[in-house]
C-alpha cells in the first residue's frame, strides 16, 4: 500500500505485473487442488454414487 501511495504507478504497470502473477498463481492453486482432491478420493476409496433403494 506504501508503496502504490508513494510511487503511484500507472495502470499499465499494475496489468503488466498483476496478470501474470493472478493467472500464475490460479494454475499452480487449481493443479494443487486437484491433487489433494485426487488423494483424498484414492485414500477413502470413493466410487461412484448409488442410490440407496432403502433411505
Amino acid at each position: 500500500m506504501w508503496l502504490e501511495l508513494a510511487a503511484d504507478p500507472p495502470w499499465w504497470l499494475h496489468v503488466l505485473l498483476w496478470l501474470p502473477l493472478v493467472v500464475g498463481g490460479t494454475l499452480v492453486s487449481l493443479r494443487f487442488a486437484k491433487g489433494l482432491l485426487l488423494a483424498l478420493e484414492y485414500r477413502n476409496a470413493a466410487r461412484e454414487g448409488r442410490i440407496d433403494p432403502n433411505p
